[in-house]
């Protein structure tokens, strides 16, 4: 149960109906500070859909921090996102391989991105090694994209375990289908 109320547009000021656009309970929990909701929003859509970054490559480094934190919201809803940008039921099973360290038949580049979200989840930052991996598959502006996004989704499973967002029933089937370690 999640520790603020899921607001709907009744509850809210006309001019911040908008916020609702999504009725998801993220951010029908956010929208109880309609001012950090719509910074929020900013980071979070210019994340989804103004970065150059590959969106394949965006949702598997997303789908990485949401495993590895073991956030069912955030891993739930991106398998569902990731797999309109193109990642497979094999991506997802190659991340979970790659996680604990088994090899996988993902491209070179793709596994980078998981490794330097696992290091900025892990310890903090990308080590250089993965760093220069990355510099040799990604121009300067997709991989700061891709710092910006992982680093944004850092947060946002921390926004998320501490204000217990539940995960939606339509969501759940996600959970059953690739399930988060114990």
């Amino acid at each position: 149960m999640a520790r603020v109320p899921y607001l709907s547009k009744s509850d809210m000021e006309p001019a911040d109906r908008d916020l609702l656009a999504r009725e998801i309970n993220l951010n029908r929990a956010l929208v109880n500070s309609p001012e950090g909701a719509r910074a929020f929003s900013r980071l979070g859509g210019f994340i989804r859909s103004k970065s150059r970054l590959d969106g394949r490559l965006r949702e598997l480094a997303i789908l990485q921090v949401g495993f590895l934190t073991r956030s069912r919201y955030e891993y739930s809803h991106h398998i569902k996102i990731g797999r309109d940008f193109g990642v497979s039921d094999d991506d997802i099973r190659a991340l979970i391989a790659e996680t604990s360290g088994e090899p996988s038949s993902l491209d070179p580049l793709a596994q980078a991105v998981l490794r330097a979200a696992r290091e900025m989840v892990t310890g903090l930052a990308v080590s250089d090694a993965t760093f220069a991996e990355l510099s040799a598959g990604l121009d300067n502006e997709c991989l700061t994209d891709l710092v910006i996004t992982v680093a944004f989704y850092c947060g946002v499973v921390r926004l998320l375990e501490s204000l217990q967002i539940d995960v939606e029933p339509e969501y759940l089937h996600y959970l059953e289908e690739f399930p988060l370690p114990e």
